[in-house]
């Protein structure tokens, strides 16, 4: 009973303890108790209450399109039992509350880009935001992060430029410090990064060529201003950016954007992305719906004269394509897009029209006059482009069009329309280019450990006849007597070299009995390392290979019966086919084969030969090196010769029996290094 009572003031008091913990970690966390907005003439003023004083001022970013300021509270839950609030006061429309664990994030959702100044009065953190003042034309500015105060100086480290998976070129910039101001805005058709109050090394001043990249990014010129760095980023065609920092390194991703002409908002973000509005109409002309949607959005609208009807539509804060999407799925209706000009007609006479267009592009086909051009081929042949163009699954030309080739100067002669005639001059523009060259190197290391040790024994017993002849390894003389015999004949027979031997000579006073005992003993300790390098260049997707080596002749039998001599190769060859990806690495067909002739195990048919070979796949960093295969094998041997029963006694059981010990180890590994070529450089 003691025991159970014990245990149960233990249990009781393990709860109280969880329990004041967690009454404990509640009381630390602070509250969000409430929020109110006053527009004050030009100054909108947000003030937040809470159940404790802010220690600091909250870390902060803006983004000006959509218009938006958030604020991180750590340590703080939501209290005001809602996640989302709409105000419509001044240019703020609406704030959103999202608490995650024990952080909560406050996000105000404005009608344009705002700057604000805070600070903190008590429970309360006052919040005065005032339209910013950006001149006219500029594009406004995104804060990705507010600057804070540091005592060390703030610089980058590195900036560095790859190409992502899906094509978007990615600028990573490593600061010393994460604290740092970003600001982000376009300027034109630049996108220009600003970091405040951080410094530049003189080495990190230059600008960056990136365009082999194959990335919208064409350069990335960073330089000082002041105090300031800034980095500006020319793209080229459709893009969008993407940025975000972790810890001390700030990303920022241009992705490139494929136009899609019916499409009213580019960009490669799914849903609807145009800027949101509120409509309240009942029973409204279409035509006079789609005429607000054009004047809100500034898009160039015209609308067809069959458009007609009313509709009644209450829509609040949806955004504007949606908007537009809806009311033409109620009537009926399509829309294509040229540029900033909308076209909106009923479904049937979009793809009547169409129709008609497409009818009148193959009428003007077949009558538009034909014209010859011809193309110099510089690194494809003339007669490979003519089977391209010319394919019958395929054919890229019209079908009055026509293609020849000249192969002493390997030039192609084209004869089609003037609009075909363009599409072949783009395709041989991206086609006849030279191919770029991979640099192969392959090392072939062998390595082996090799330790044997024999040890023999050979005992001759000899007797001398009367007449003074001796007899060695036994014999009989003319009486039929023995006079001679080999007691033990057990040698060291090592697989290599010639053994040592020592020989004791035991006889009597007389000399004409004689014991020779003679012991052999070999150790062997060898190690060695071959190293084969094959190297071999060739072009993008063409298969090379290289090879050295002897070829072993043998006997064959014939049909007839008879003999003939052929010949076995035994070589070192390195077989590859390289393929240069899209991002810099190589993938690569590999075929490794080292063989070498092992005379040891030769026959009357032939000398054997030993194979080792590596036949695989790999995909490898440019300049960087893979280990595609190992081999290690271990040879372990204890082997024993021995006279029954004599060789098992103690102390003297070695004078009749043969020891060898053999442990053989060896180890190949195959190494792979491609390097591509640059156009003006060679590899070392």
């Amino acid at each position: 009973m003691k025991q159970i009572r014990q245990y149960l003031l233990g249990l009781v008091g393990g709860v109280l303890l969880a329990l004041g913990t967690a009454n404990a970690q509640e009381a630390r966390l602070n509250s969000i108790e409430s929020m109110n907005v006053v527009q004050q003439g030009s100054v909108l003023n947000v003030k937040l209450t809470f159940k404790e004083p802010l220690q600091a001022l909250p870390p902060a970013f803006s983004v000006a399109k959509p218009a938006r300021i958030a604020f991180d509270f750590s340590n703080t839950t939501n209290g005001l039992g809602k996640s989302s609030q709409a105000y419509n006061e001044g240019d703020l429309k609406s704030a959103n509350i999202v608490q995650a664990e024990d952080r909560t994030r406050v996000v105000l959702n404005l009608n344009k880009a705002m700057t604000y100044e805070a600070t903190i009065d008590g429970n309360s953190l006052l919040l005065a935001l005032v339209p910013s003042a950006t001149p006219a034309g500029l594009a406004p500015v995104e804060h990705f992060a507010q600057a804070r105060p540091s005592a060390m100086s703030n610089s980058i480290r590195d900036i560095s430029f790859r190409r992502g998976k899906d094509g978007e070129g990615r600028i990573t910039v490593d600061l010393t410090d994460a604290n740092a101001g970003i600001d982000i805005k376009q300027q034109g058709s630049n996108l220009v990064v600003d970091f405040a109050k951080v410094t530049l090394p003189e080495a990190l001043r230059k600008r960056l060529d990136v365009t082999d990249f194959a990335t919208p990014v064409l350069t990335v010129t960073t330089v000082e201003k002041g105090p300031n760095t800034r980095m500006t980023i020319t793209p080229r065609g459709l893009w969008e950016h993407n940025a975000y920092q972790s810890d001390n390194q700030f990303v920022i991703e241009v992705k490139p954007i494929i136009e899609n002409p019916n499409k009213l908002v580019q960009g490669s973000r799914g849903g609807y992305q145009g800027e949101k509005l509120s409509l309240n109409f009942q029973n409204v002309d279409v035509r006079r719906l789609l005429q607000v949607i054009g004047e809100f959005t500034g898009m160039n609208m015209v609308v067809s004269d069959s458009v007609g009807g009313s509709i009644t539509l209450i829509l609040k804060d949806v955004p504007w394509d949606q908007a537009l999407d809806i009311i033409m799925q109620q009537k009926g209706l399509d829309m294509r897009k040229n540029g900033n000009v909308i076209l909106i007609a009923p479904r049937d006479e979009i793809a009547t029209k169409e129709k008609l267009d497409f009818e009148a592009k193959l009428q003007i086909g077949d009558l538009e006059p034909l014209l010859t051009e011809s193309f110099q081929m510089n690194y494809i042949k003339a007669k490979d482009m003519q089977s391209l163009l010319t394919d019958q699954k395929q054919p890229l030309l019209s079908k009055r069009g026509s293609a020849n080739t000249e192969e002493r100067s390997n030039i192609l002669f084209v004869r089609d329309t003037p609009s075909r005639l363009e599409e072949v001059r783009v395709m041989i523009a991206k086609i006849d280019i030279p191919s770029r060259q991979v640099m192969i190197e392959a090392r072939i290391v062998e390595a082996g450990d090799s330790f044997a040790k024999n040890l023999g024994v050979r005992m001759i017993w000899n007797q001398t006849d009367r007449s003074g002849a001796v007899t060695v390894g036994g014999g009989q003389n003319f009486t039929g007597q023995l006079n001679s015999a080999s007691l033990v004949n057990l040698p060291a027979t090592p697989r290599t070299g010639t053994p040592g031997s020592i020989l004791f000579t035991l006889f009597n006073t007389a000399q004409t009995q004689f014991l020779n005992l003679e012991v052999s003993a070999l150790e062997a300790d060898g190690r060695g390392k071959v190293i084969s390098s094959p190297r071999v260049m060739t072009a993008n997707q063409v298969k090379a290979k290289i090879e050295q080596g002897v070829e072993i002749p043998y006997q064959q039998a014939t049909s007839s019966g008879a003999t003939s001599v052929s010949f076995r190769k035994a070589n070192l060859s390195l077989e590859v086919t390289p393929q240069i990806t899209p991002d810099g690495r190589v993938h690569m067909k590999l075929k490794v084969n080292k063989d070498t002739p092992n005379t040891r195990l030769s026959t009357g048919a032939g000398v054997a030969i030993d194979t080792k070979q590596v036949d695989t796949e790999v995909l490898v960093e440019n300049g960087g090196t893979v280990v595609i295969g190992g081999i290690y094998t271990q040879e372990v041997r204890n082997n024993t010769t021995r006279i029954p029963f004599f060789g098992d006694l103690p102390y003297i059981g070695f004078l009749f029996k043969n020891r060898e010990w053999i442990d053989d180890k060896t180890e190949l590994l195959v190494f792979v290094t491609p390097r591509i070529v640059a156009e003006s450089l060679s590899v070392r």
